[in-house]
């Protein structure tokens, strides 16, 4: 069993509550918009990290993080970028890619919104955006994601609201 943190859109924020929340993490998955440089490194600490980067992130982040992510964890299928749109709705990025070769998960950050949906028209795809976990942003509550992956399945999903954004 892999536990993993989902968080995105973190803008340059990170407390202690998302380190604590992350401390027993095998992984940690980020889905862009980092900041900076000093939350991938923090995160980093903690435990392996995976991330992409996102429209605000600089250079820096850039040469570490690719745009999208196309990986196994744990025999499940996973395909992860910032700006991906959603079931029905997919990016030109990622489009022909779902098409063609769906993978289980497919997670996004940037739109600020928690959503978990299925896509039954691919292969029943699992689309999970963890929200914001940063202060920057419309969004009202920071949100993350907790879950893990057992013999290829998306197991214990845990939304975890972290406080109001401001």
């Amino acid at each position: 069993m892999l536990k993993i943190g989902l968080l995105s859109d973190t803008h340059s924020y990170m407390d202690d509550q998302i380190l604590r929340l992350l401390s027993d993490r095998d992984e940690i998955w980020h889905a862009g918009d980092f900041g900076n440089m000093d939350v991938s490194d923090r995160l980093q600490e903690i435990a392996p990290l995976r991330g992409v980067y996102g429209n605000i992130d600089g250079a820096d982040i850039r040469q570490l993080h690719p745009k999208v992510q196309r990986f196994e964890a744990n025999g499940l299928d996973v395909l992860m970028t910032h700006i991906g749109g959603y079931p029905g709705k997919y990016h030109p990025d990622v489009r022909q890619s779902i098409q063609q070769n769906p993978p289980q998960l497919y997670i996004t950050g940037h739109s600020h919104i928690l959503k978990i949906m299925t896509d039954k028209s691919h292969n029943n795809l699992l689309h999970i955006n963890p929200g914001a976990a940063g202060r920057h942003g419309f969004h009202k509550v920071r949100t993350m994601v907790l879950f893990t992956i057992a013999e290829g399945q998306v197991q214990n999903l845990q939304v975890v609201e972290l406080g109001k954004r401001a």
